[in-house]
């Protein structure tokens, strides 16, 4: 029995979620498969899923060819259409075990598998303790998202915001920490509106304070992306008073210009992201920020453009993931006057490139500096703050080692 074969695009709730399906379909006892879970976050992704799926015929002949994930939530036809495809499932029914019990058999009549994602009311599914490094496990708190961002098409392949009560998510912590695991990073769709769902509507600040105090033995805790402007009193004070509240937040800031944060429909504005960040910082000084910025937003102009370039220094920017725009069909931005190729992959660049030398910036501060640093393997570990130290000497996969950094070079430190 050949064990099917699964490959993931995308984000790290859908790597999270990749895992969970490979224990529903070994439970399922699954064989000669192929599965597919795309990501839909731009057309490019869509494209790179086709191509994969394409690839994965060529080298896997004879198997039953499966598709999820939220491209094929939003674009089922695209998929069903695609000659090497065997099988189309949503978002939903990814995560049950009954679909893979039915796609280990015989497919039936319903080769097509999605359902109506905003109908979807219960919370997100907790299926897998934890993924990762030996030393490092995500846990999904939430899923989905309630915020209609015009060039986003992600709510329509997640639904809506659905939150993991605290006690269980404080319950699976627990076990990953007696399993060895030395940090834990808090995921979801949009993780700053967890608990909005639950009863009395805690907030993610409550679900962070919980935690570090029901687990007195995590050492780490990390946030994954947040949306600044919904950052709340509880999150601020763990933020100043807590240390395994690790000193680095990846923000979704998006864009500089108060005009084009208005078109993109977020929820903030250029100076409520400056402060956010100032405030962060003043209340622990370590904090380092990464941040996702669009280049090329629909009627961007270089004076527009120029205020993204500028909250890079502005907020003191580390870790940047830059997204040149381009159009997704469904979306309010598709259908606006767009900017120029040429002139959105040239701003792109200008965009990374300071964001590189913010990085410069970064590594030459630390050096002389003790950290302590969360091995991932023998050779390379992270800093609090995220930032990859390569030593020579092998250290314990797995154990947060404490050393003074006398180098940097490739964009890591040296210890």
């Amino acid at each position: 029995m050949t064990a099917p074969v699964f490959s993931n695009h995308g984000c790290r709730l859908n790597a999270y979620e990749t895992k969970a399906m490979e224990e529903l379909a070994s439970q399922a006892g699954m064989s000669n498969a192929v599965v597919v879970n795309t990501c839909a976050v731009t057309a490019e992704a869509v494209r790179k899923a086709r191509q994969d799926i394409r690839k994965l015929r060529r080298t896997h002949p004879g198997a039953k060819l499966i598709v999820t994930g939220c491209a094929a939530q939003t674009e089922p036809d695209t998929f069903a259409q695609m000659a090497e495809v065997d099988a189309v499932i949503g978002n939903t029914e990814k995560m049950q075990a009954s679909t893979w019990a039915g796609l280990a058999g015989d497919f039936g009549t319903e080769p097509v598998q999605v359902d109506d994602i905003m109908s979807v009311t219960e919370t997100a599914g907790h299926l897998i303790d934890g993924f990762g490094t030996r030393s490092r496990a995500y846990v999904q708190v939430q899923n989905g998202c309630d915020h209609r961002c015009t060039f986003c098409i992600i709510p329509y392949g997640r639904g809506n915001s659905r939150s993991v009560p605290a006690g269980v998510v404080v319950d699976q912590i627990k076990r990953l920490v007696d399993r060895g695991f030395n940090e834990v990073v808090l995921t979801g769709v949009d993780l700053t509106s967890w608990g909005a769902d639950l009863p009395g509507e805690p907030q993610l600040g409550d679900l962070v304070m919980r935690i570090l105090k029901l687990v007195p033995d995590l050492p780490r805790l990390r946030i994954s992306s947040i949306d600044s402007i919904e950052v709340d009193a509880a999150l601020m004070q763990a933020i100043a008073t807590e240390p395994r509240l690790m000193p680095h937040l990846h923000l979704s800031l998006q864009h500089g210009d108060d005009l084009i944060l208005k078109r993109m429909k977020r929820r903030h504005l250029r100076d409520d992201a400056i402060r956010f960040a100032q405030e962060a910082r003043k209340l622990r000084p370590d904090m380092t920020f990464g941040a996702d910025i669009i280049a090329g937003f629909p009627t961007e102009t270089e004076a527009m453009f120029d205020n993204s370039l500028k909250l890079v220094e502005d907020c003191d920017l580390t870790w940047l993931h830059v997204f040149p725009y381009s159009p997704r069909p469904g979306t309010p931005s598709a259908r606006m006057p767009q900017v120029n190729g040429t002139a959105i992959k040239e701003r792109a660049a200008r965009l990374r490139a300071a964001g590189d030398a913010q990085v410069t910036k970064h590594l030459a501060a630390q050096q002389g500096k003790t950290h302590h640093i969360l091995m991932e393997n023998p050779h390379m570990g992270r800093t609090e703050q995220f930032t990859e130290v390569t030593f020579d000497t092998p250290q314990a996969e797995g154990q947060i080692v404490t050393t003074r950094i006398s180098d940097a070079r490739d964009g890591q430190l040296v210890a």
